[in-house]
């Protein structure tokens, strides 16, 4: 009686096929690549894709990708198409065609239409003597030795390449459009990833009564009430200009209640932090994160343009933001 194989040396045989796909296909990376990169990023239409069965999920990954770095695109379903859908597709428009066979019965059908509207087309396909290759504008071969599925039918090999292909498309086009991480932070307002991007020190700092600025002869008894007034861990010290000289933290007290019995009779100038570090309201919140964590410091005042005070960032207010 046979025995069957165990399921950690199915998956380890799964994964090495495809991954020895996906080294197969950098060895046919080509002029074919390069072109399709041009024709999406000259493109002024949409990038629309499509594909029948799991190509077509693939192809909506492709497409939610692109449109993730600010490539208008679009998923048709190749069935639905030819029922009133094909009314999406202009002749701006450059189409993704993927299909591992380039003879699938929906897509052999959409092809005429898509020529007639004057879309250009990239194939995506196992087959470069199909029909779909030879009637395309450039096409990318997504060929496998094999599928991962041990009767040959199911797409594994096949949709993790076509997969692959698409995600590098995606990534030359972010080179070629040279897309910066504040443009993808357009794209993604939502969740932590928003946050890290978007979020400045200035759209998250305690001002007003939430920031606590003192001179420098106020008497340090009299910071601390103030601090503790505005629920904050530090105060900013300023010169009878409203000029920044320092800033007076908890560690600050620490670092001298048990050397100095009167401390809370000084004035806050002997023993305040000088010429602290700042951060620029327009610095995003990641940089000033970065910052603190830098230099194991937890607040931060921050400054205007002109250098003056306007709010204090503390390592809580981050917290409270979601970006640690």
């Amino acid at each position: 009686m046979n025995r069957k194989p165990s399921a950690i040396k199915v998956v380890r045989d799964v994964l090495k096929i495809e991954r020895d796909s996906i080294s197969d296909l950098i060895t046919r990376v080509d002029k074919n690549f390069e072109k399709a990169v041009e024709l999406i990023h000259t493109c002024k239409g949409r990038v629309v894709i499509t594909g029948m069965g799991k190509p077509g999920f693939i192809a909506q990954k492709i497409s939610a990708m692109f449109a993730s770095i600010g490539i208008p695109s679009l998923f048709l379903h190749p069935a639905e198409a030819t029922h009133g859908d094909l009314g999406r597709v202009t002749s701006d428009d450059v189409c993704i065609v993927i299909s591992n066979s380039g003879e699938t019965e929906e897509i052999i059908r959409l092809l005429p239409l898509l020529k007639k509207i004057g879309a250009r087309m990239i194939a995506m396909t196992g087959n470069k003597k199909s029909t779909l290759a030879k009637h395309s504008d450039c096409v990318i071969d997504v060929r496998v030795k094999k599928e991962a599925c041990p009767l040959g039918l199911v797409p594994t090999s096949s949709t993790t390449c076509m997969l692959a292909a698409g995600d590098a498309l995606a990534v030359a086009l972010i080179t070629r459009r040279n897309f910066q991480a504040r443009d993808f932070a357009f794209f993604h307002p939502g969740g932590a990833l928003g946050k890290r991007l978007l979020l400045t020190a200035g759209d998250i700092m305690r001002k007003d009564h939430a920031n606590p600025i003192v001179t420098e002869g106020a008497m340090v008894k009299d910071v601390l009430l103030r601090i503790t007034k505005s629920r904050a861990g530090a105060a900013i010290v300023v010169d009878r200009h409203k000029k920044l000289i320092g800033i007076f933290t908890d560690g600050d007290l620490r670092r001298h209640v048990n050397t100095d019995p009167h401390i809370l009779e000084r004035k806050v100038e002997t023993v305040m932090t000088k010429n602290p570090i700042t951060v620029k309201k327009e610095s995003l919140a990641q940089e000033a994160l970065k910052l603190l964590q830098d230099r194991k410091i937890d607040e931060l005042p921050v400054v205007d343009e002109r250098h003056q005070v306007v709010g204090l960032l503390d390592v809580q207010d981050l917290l409270k933001a979601g970006l640690v």
